[in-house]
């Protein structure tokens, strides 16, 4: 996998780094299924230490149709951030079409209980041309 990121955004002190590649051999073109595989890295660039909590997503493909996923956590995990600390984490996206895009954010909590949001950047979904 590409281990260049592509997408950067930081909020808050804390830097969400996104990679994306397109997986022709998880996908089902004649059957309308385009698969991506994104690589997220989380940096806590700040002098606390913080927990993911949730995750908020707007998928969208290029007919202009939005799926937004809420959940906790990531893959499963809620992971602790202490300063300095990365946590990195690879999950996938199938759409029908094969454009799309995906956005969002991740509700973190502070060691005092405060929740704050932290921007997933924009990256685009685009399986090259036949």
């Amino acid at each position: 996998m590409n281990s260049l990121f592509q997408h950067v955004a930081i909020t808050a002190g804390v830097t969400v780094r996104v990679s994306v590649n397109f997986m022709p051999e998880q996908s089902r073109v004649e059957a309308g299924r385009w698969f991506w595989v994104y690589h997220v890295r989380l940096e806590n660039g700040r002098d606390d230490t913080i927990q993911l909590r949730t995750r908020h997503w707007r998928i969208s493909d290029s007919r202009g149709m939005v799926n937004i996923v809420d959940g906790e956590g990531v893959v499963g995990e809620t992971p602790v951030l202490a300063p300095g600390q990365t946590h990195d984490y690879v999950s996938g996206c199938e759409l029908t079409v094969p454009h799309g895009a995906m956005e969002g954010h991740y509700t973190f909590s502070a060691v005092d209980g405060s929740l704050f949001d932290v921007a997933i950047p924009h990256f685009p979904l685009t399986a090259p041309a036949e």
